[in-house]
């Protein structure tokens, strides 16, 4: 038997990661305690590139807001994304590695370069779940730096509960970001995003994520149908792309949020194995010039059947210049007793405007729309072609 094995067997070997709670974190403190002493444990960890560890307990951690979490270091909990929640014997709040964060002033972590966070819980105890007229419009529970460089962050395996925005990371013009790996994340923002990233020049990717108002459910039920249709009425995107480099999203969800994914003007990259249920917009592209900005999206599902009536809902809008790459795309609406609903969408894809842009079509199942015909063609300039296609008729599509 080798000397690791045998230290490994007698537990001698020093575990690679520190306790928070060598730092004075606990459950039994206050929001302002544990917010110095995580703060302290960081400060400590970056010049030695230490990963901390936040040990299970049946209470939260209370918290307050205005972390940083500094380069090179790694914040680690025990769990994997829990859709559902997690919950105590009492069923009255989630248990485990969980942050009960306290503060409406400030985001909960901004993050520097070298950074991670996984296998953590965040949760809001304070925000509604009934009353609309209620909901809180807390900070964003992660953000990017707006002072310091963030070129790699890794999170991973977080659970949002009761979130407004979970994870923005929209950099300021001096310090851009870089290579941000958004995986196994879920959650529900009232503010209706999940994921922003903006000015990101290399590679973002967002993969397996899931926003749904159910993922309290073990714990504190689900949210009311007001707060769901408050959250559609925002306007906004589950995730939401802008002057990024060649980003890929896939096998992402959301259901109850305005749009499923807005791809903003100085965009390109590609989009699979999604499905957006419940919205009044599924895809949104748009660009501002011919050269990069092209999409390219497969193997999805969209579900258009809300909003504040039947002609702005869509599965797919398309503005701008660029190229829109769509196959293997299915479309149809119904009724969802979880939020009002219109129970159809207008089209299936409509294009506005006056810029020269092309679309392209293969393999699209369309169904439930309103129109005579599936595409609504608004801008002159547009060139839409669509292969193998089937209409709401369940009728060949080509055009």
């Amino acid at each position: 038997m080798t000397p690791l094995l045998c230290a490994l067997l007698l537990g001698s070997v020093t575990d690679p990661m520190r306790s928070l709670s060598d730092f004075g974190v606990s459950p039994r403190n206050s929001a302002t305690e544990n917010a110095a002493k995580l703060q302290a444990a960081i400060d400590w960890a970056s010049p030695r590139g230490e990963a901390l560890y936040l040990e299970p307990s049946p209470t939260p951690y209370e918290v307050d807001g205005g972390i940083v979490l500094r380069a090179n270091v790694s914040l680690v909990g025990p769990h994997g994304p829990v859709g559902r929640g997690t919950v105590n014997p009492t069923g009255k709040h989630p248990v485990g590695a969980v942050f009960a964060i306290r503060n409406r002033e400030k985001p909960f972590l901004t993050v520097e370069s070298a950074t991670q966070l996984r296998g953590l819980q965040f949760w809001y105890p304070e925000q509604t779940l009934s009353d609309p007229g209620k909901v809180i419009p807390y900070p964003p529970t992660i953000q990017v730096s707006q002072t310091a460089p963030a070129q790699g962050v890794t999170l991973s395996c977080l659970t949002f509960y009761g979130e407004f925005f979970a994870m923005d990371f929209r950099a300021a013009a001096a310090h851009p970001c870089e290579q941000i790996l958004v995986e196994h994340c879920y959650g529900y923002p009232l503010g209706g995003t999940f994921v922003a990233i903006d000015r990101c020049y290399d590679i973002p990717r967002i993969l397996h994520c899931h926003a749904n108002p159910a993922n309290m459910r073990l714990f504190a039920g689900g949210f009311a149908k007001p707060v769901i249709d408050s959250v559609v009425a925002r306007g906004t995107f589950a995730y939401a792309i802008d002057r990024t480099d060649n980003a890929v999203l896939m096998d992402v969800f959301t259901f109850g949020t305005y749009g499923g994914a807005w791809l903003g003007p100085a965009t390109y990259g590609q989009l699979t194995g999604f499905n957006f249920d419940c919205v009044t917009i599924g895809v949104q592209k748009s660009g501002d010039g011919p050269f990069n900005r092209n999409w390219q999206l497969s193997q999805g599902s969209i579900i258009a059947n809300t909003g504040p009536s039947l002609d702005r809902v869509h599965p797919f809008v398309v503005e701008g210049k660029g190229h829109l790459s769509i196959g293997n795309v299915e479309a149809f609406s119904g009724a969802n007793g979880a939020l009002t609903t219109l129970d159809q969408s207008q089209d299936f894809l409509v294009v506005r405007g006056d810029e020269r842009c092309t679309v392209s079509l293969f393999g699209c199942r369309m169904r439930n729309y309103a129109a005579d015909a599936p595409l609504t063609l608004l801008n002159p300039n547009a060139t839409v072609r669509a292969v193998a296609c089937v209409d709401k008729d369940e009728k060949p599509f080509e055009r």
